[in-house]
């Protein structure tokens, strides 16, 4: 079963227990996930609503866009287990010939650099969900603004999370050009976060 599709309960419950996984990663995009949800709700109920006439259109634009991050973010609760158990496979992997270690090696390059992709993307995400909560609270239904507040702060959390995930995984790649890339791309979002 995906984790995805677990109820709250079993979610909790499967993070507390003593396997490695779902861990910090699959926390981190169901978090970011909720920051778009309270971003959407806000959104939605604000559309119709009178007094915000001017804002509709945004608020329409907002809601949808909120909601395709949401159903983003509940895909990577479950790519971010995935690409872990490459990782965690790649090391089991034999490393009896010379041909062992270099495909071992190679296979677990690409776990990291998937397991580096995935919370960047998540971060990203964040980063577009805590922005766009903001608007939403600022111009949005006011009866809502604190759940968009509460969204915004969620989303940071979130993003600075992924981010921290990103660099743990980074610190185990070998290919600089792909480690100066991910990193720089890291701390573009971490600078945007906290301007």
């Amino acid at each position: 079963m995906m984790l995805a599709e677990l109820s709250i309960k079993d979610f909790l419950e499967k993070v507390a227990s003593d396997t490695p996984l779902p861990a910090g990663g699959s926390v981190t995009a169901l978090t970011a996930a909720l920051g778009a949800s309270l971003s959407e709700m806000a959104a939605r109920r604000t559309i119709g609503r009178r007094g915000y006439e001017s804002v509709q259109t945004q608020m329409m634009s907002a809601a949808k866009k909120a909601a395709e991050y949401r159903e983003m973010l509940i895909r990577h609760i479950d790519n971010d287990v995935e690409a872990y158990s490459e990782v965690m496979d790649a090391y089991q992997l034999p490393k009896t010939t010379e041909e062992d270690k270099e495909y071992r090696k190679q296979a677990i390059e690409a776990g990291l650099k998937k397991a580096a992709k995935i919370p960047l993307e998540v971060a990203r995400y964040a980063l577009n969900i805590m922005e766009m909560a903001k608007i939403i609270a600022k111009k949005g239904n006011r009866n809502c603004a604190p759940d968009a507040q509460v969204g915004a702060v969620i989303a940071k959390t979130a993003a600075l999370a992924a981010l921290h995930n990103v660099h743990i995984n980074l610190k185990s790649v070998t290919d600089n050009a792909f480690v100066t890339e991910f990193s720089e791309q890291a701390e573009e979002i971490k600078k945007a976060i906290e301007s």
